[in-house]
């Protein structure tokens, strides 16, 4: 992790994929953070089998370490969803304990949900729902799971500065 300086003089912590524990620790609620490398996707219809997937033995990718973001991929561009929809925030709990390290979303979640994040060293980060500026920063994508699903499936997105606020963080909310 390194701390960045934008041009308002806004510290921003860079973080290269994949995410360690250690990372997380040094995280706190309202951090700006700008996310480098691989991001994956998943929302409602995808994220639940990705989580049955799991429980059943079947290792369909390596979540370890990884940032998952609660979007769809369609060619106007990714932007986030609501992260405390039922089918969303009822996985988050589990990729927490099975390897993701930072959960990208929009919304306040739930008080069970903030602390399995903190128990699991996991942390759940806001970005803005701007489109534009959020498919900028894809420099590729390609679907790894689900593919049925269309643009809800699990993809896989290199980007470079996604831009993001910690929003829970160590049994802690913003909200």
């Amino acid at each position: 992790m390194n701390d960045l300086t934008d041009s308002n003089n806004v510290q921003i912590k860079r973080l290269d994929t994949p995410i360690t524990d250690n990372t997380i620790q040094k995280l706190m609620i309202g951090n700006k953070i700008e996310i480098y490398g691989t991001v994956l996707t998943g929302r409602d219809a995808a994220l639940p089998r990705l989580v049955k997937s799991i429980r059943n033995g079947h290792n369909l990718i390596d979540i370890k370490g990884s940032v998952i973001m609660h979007t769809a991929v369609s060619a106007a561009g990714i932007s986030p969803t609501t992260s405390n929809k039922e089918e969303i925030e009822e996985c988050i709990p589990y990729l927490a304990k099975s390897g993701v390290k930072i959960h990208i979303g929009k919304g306040a979640l739930g008080e069970s949900t903030v602390e399995e994040l903190d128990k699991y060293s996991s942390i759940f980060a806001v970005t803005p729902p701007v489109a534009a500026l959020l498919t900028s920063k894809v420099v590729s994508k390609r679907v790894l799971a689900f593919e049925e699903e269309g643009m809800e499936a699990i993809y896989s997105l290199e980007v470079r500065g996604l831009p993001c606020i910690v929003a829970a963080a160590h049994g802690k909310t913003i909200y």
